[in-house]
């Protein structure tokens, strides 16, 4: 599992039937304790209704069918997860309310 920001979206109108209905994001992986991107992008489907630039965590490999929506597809990474805060050692690494906030312009 890893913590991912949601950079994008892909849309496939020629695909497997088993991924018809299914939503596809674009995700960074991002450093726990920086938030800075780190490594390459990836395509993730959507099990939770995340939205473009929210904090997600991502589970990769076997794991990623085993949402309700991607039992038995031919998926290899979903977003399991939107994040709320983050606490490492009792700081606040991030929070989703403080970071709407400060991307409004105001001081959180």
């Amino acid at each position: 599992m890893y913590a991912a920001r949601v950079i994008g979206t892909v849309v496939c109108t020629t695909k497997d039937e088993k991924m018809t209905g299914l939503k596809m994001q674009v995700v960074q992986p991002v450093n726990l304790l920086t938030l800075e991107p780190e490594g390459k992008p990836a395509v993730a489907i959507d099990a939770v209704g995340a939205g473009l630039s929210e904090l997600v965590l991502v589970v990769g490999g076997s794991s990623a069918r085993q949402t309700v929506l991607t039992t038995n597809k031919p998926v290899d990474a979903t977003i399991m997860a939107i994040v709320d805060f983050i606490d490492i050692d009792g700081k606040k690494i991030f929070a989703k309310d403080r970071e709407l906030t400060n991307s409004k312009g105001r001081d959180g």
